[in-house]
């Protein structure tokens, strides 16, 4: 079987069980009548799902097959080109768009590779995370000489997941009684990111993972998933991992840290991880939904009263994520701040 890098193993509670069980399979949602107007059974269903899982599984959501089938192509044309090749693209410290295979979450390497592309190209956000620094640095996009339709395979895709994105957010937005447009303007300027994640298969799938157990930062994420399955929810009652069955053509919908703020912790933004295998190889594409830097997150004001205070401080995103960002760079010597860091104590 060989040996695997220290680097990429897990502290043995971390560590995955193989033999998982399939139970209470999260919701699946039908997106065909958004079209027609009857919004309000969709809203409650998200709702529901958004208390209890913080995912959801969306089917006709309006997204291409055909376009979803090319993205997929492309995305494994780069992964098999020599690393050589690869690396062209590679990440550095002034630039987190790109190729990058040492990935960290929770300071453990995880078995994987990854291509970032921004939504909008530029991008602008704090050149750090002090919250004196001013300064504002434009981010672009690197993309590969090879394949050729690269570019405009993914800038095309992008344009009609971020539609998805904002169905998704209007939805959300009724099923906690605001309006459609509640949380639009925040995303004016959107710092978002399409990725593609390659796992190779590993030859000590007990002792590592694709992904280390973590919640997202921004809004929400919208994933594709091949056939192969690894993505685990953790159970908010239970706290054991559940496995994400994967659904053909449907959309892995979870919300992300912001919306849980937002809501002010109506919603819940569920931790998960991606487990791997050692015999298939396995593709994924999140469209992670983030707010524009300026954006102040607190929850909203509608959702706070005398009996249900706000559980949480103000903050700026584009610091936040900037502060975030730098931390799945390299292995860092403290944890990298969290909402938990923003809640209030009285």
């Amino acid at each position: 079987m060989g040996e695997i890098d220290p680097a990429f193993i897990q502290e043995p509670e971390h560590r995955p069980k193989l033999r998982s069980i399939e139970v209470n399979e999260i919701p699946v949602i039908d997106l065909s009548v958004y079209n027609t107007g009857d919004t309000k059974q969709i809203a409650s269903e998200i709702g529901n799902a958004c208390k209890k899982w913080g995912f959801f599984q969306v089917i006709n959501h309006g997204v291409p097959l055909e376009l979803r089938c090319r993205v997929e192509k492309v995305a494994k044309a780069f992964f098999d080109l020599p690393i050589e090749e690869k690396r062209k693209v590679k990440r550095d410290e002034l630039n987190f768009t790109g190729y990058h295979d040492e990935e960290h979450t929770k300071n453990v390497r995880d078995w994987k590779e990854v291509f970032d592309m921004l939504i909008q190209d530029p991008t602008l956000l704090p050149a750090s995370p002090e919250p004196d620094d001013e300064e504002i640095t434009t981010y672009t996009n690197k993309w590969p000489e090879y394949p050729p339709e690269f570019r405009e395979t993914c800038q095309e895709y992008a344009r009609e997941v971020e539609k998805l994105a904002f169905k998704l957010l209007e939805l959300i937005s009724l099923s906690l009684g605001s309006p459609a447009n509640r949380l639009g303007d925040y995303f004016k300027h959107q710092t978002g990111m399409l990725r593609f994640n390659y796992y190779p298969p590993c030859p000590s799938p007990e002792l590592a993972l694709g992904v280390g157990r973590h919640r997202d930062g921004g809004a929400l994420t919208v994933l594709a998933q091949d056939d192969v399955g690894g993505l685990q929810i953790k159970e908010q009652s239970s706290g054991e991992w559940i496995p994400v069955k994967p659904i053909p053509n449907a959309y892995i919908i979870n919300i992300a840290d912001s919306l849980q703020v937002w809501s002010n912790d109506l919603y819940v933004s569920a931790e998960h991880r991606v487990v791997v295998n050692s015999e298939r190889e396995r593709f994924s594409i999140p469209f992670f939904f983030f707010p524009s830097h300026y954006v102040t997150v607190k929850p909203l004001e509608e959702l706070v009263n005398e009996q249900n205070p706000a559980k949480y401080e103000e903050y700026n995103w584009g610091k936040y994520y900037v502060n975030r960002t730098g931390s799945n760079y390299k292995k860092l010597e403290a944890e990298n701040i969290q909402i938990h860091h923003f809640k209030r104590s009285d």
